[in-house]
C-alpha cells in the first residue's frame, strides 16, 4: 500500500514524489524519511524512470526533521536516529533530480534540496539552516555543499546565523537555477525533465556521474578522469548511432530556433 506521507506519480520516464505531511509543513516523521528513501531505491530499480523531481505539499518544501517526534520519549531524542539514509539513497538514484521548493526550505528541508541535482524556486521559497539554533550539526552534507555552491563566507552567513535566503537572494547567489511563480513551478520543472528525457538515456546518466565524481576531485585529476572516461564511453557507440543522433539534434535546434 503506498504510503500516505508521500506521494509518487510516474509520468512518462520521470516520477513527481511529493512530501505530503502539510499540516506539519512536510516535517520529516521517521515514516516520510523511510518511505522517500524506500521510493529512490524502487525508483533506481524502474528502468521506466530516468528524471525524479521532488516537492512538497502545501506551503513548505520541507521543514526539516520532525522535532516534535523526535524530542518525544519514544525516539530517545537527536541521538538515537538509526533511519535509513534517505540522501544516500537519493544519491543512488542515476538520474537527476530536480528539487521544486515550492516553499520554506529548512535546516534538514534545506540538505534535502541539496541532495537534488538542481533547483527550481517559487518566489515563496525560503532557505533556512536552523541546526545552530536548534543545537545540532548538519549529517547530510549541507555545511559541505552548501560553501561550494554560494561560497565559504555567504554560506558560513546563513548558517552560523540561522537567517533566512529569500527565492531571488538565492537565484542571485547561485543556489537556485532560476525562479518562477508558483503556478509555474511544477510546470517548468516537467518540461525540464522532458528536455533532460529527450536525450541519450545511457549518456544521461553517464554525465550525471561523470560531472559527480570530478567535482570531487583535483582539477587535473578530474581532467584525466573526463578523458579517461569518454574514450571507454566513445568505444561502445557505433558510427550509425552518432549519424542518427546528430541528425536528432540537428532537428531539435530547428524546433528551438523556428525555422
Amino acid at each position: 500500500m503506498p504510503s500516505q506521507v508521500l506521494k509518487v506519480e510516474k509520468e512518462g520516464g520521470a516520477a513527481i514524489l511529493t512530501l505530503n505531511r502539510p499540516q506539519a509543513m512536510n516535517a520529516l516523521s521517521r515514516e516520510l524519511r523511510g518511505a522517500i528513501a524506500a521510493s529512490f531505491i524502487d525508483l533506481q530499480a524502474d528502468d521506466a524512470i530516468r528524471v525524479a523531481i521532488v516537492t512538497g505539499e502545501g506551503r513548505a518544501f520541507c521543514a526539516g526533521l520532525d522535532l516534535k517526534e523526535l524530542g518525544s520519549e519514544d525516539t530517545g531524542g537527536p541521538g538515537a536516529l538509526e533511519e535509513s539514509d534517505l540522501v544516500a539513497a537519493m544519491n543512488a538514484f542515476e538520474g537527476p533530480i530536480i528539487g521544486a521548493v515550492n516553499g520554506h526550505a529548512i535546516t534538514g528541508g534545506f540538505e534535502l534540496a541539496l541532495a537534488c541535482d538542481l533547483l527550481i524556486a517559487s518566489t515563496e521559497a525560503r532557505f533556512l539552516d536552523t541546526h545552530i539554533r536548534v543545537g545540532i550539526l548538519p549529517g547530510w552534507g549541507l555545511s559541505q555543499k552548501l560553501p561550494r555552491l554560494i561560497g565559504i563566507s555567504r554560506a558560513k552567513e546563513l548558517s552560523l546565523t540561522g537567517n533566512p535566503l529569500g527565492a531571488e537572494q538565492a537565484l542571485a547567489w547561485g543556489l537556485v537555477n532560476r525562479v518562477v511563480a508558483p503556478e509555474e513551478l511544477l510546470p517548468a520543472c516537467r518540461a525540464l525533465a522532458a528536455d533532460m528525457l529527450s536525450c541519450d538515456d545511457e549518456a544521461l546518466r553517464g554525465y550525471k556521474k561523470l560531472i559527480d565524481e570530478g567535482y570531487g576531485m583535483a582539477f587535473s585529476d578530474a581532467m584525466q578522469h573526463e578523458a579517461e572516461t569518454s574514450t571507454r564511453f566513445a568505444s561502445g557507440v557505433a558510427a550509425g548511432e552518432i549519424a542518427a543522433r546528430r541528425e536528432g539534434v540537428m532537428e531539435r535546434g530547428r524546433k528551438l530556433s523556428g525555422s
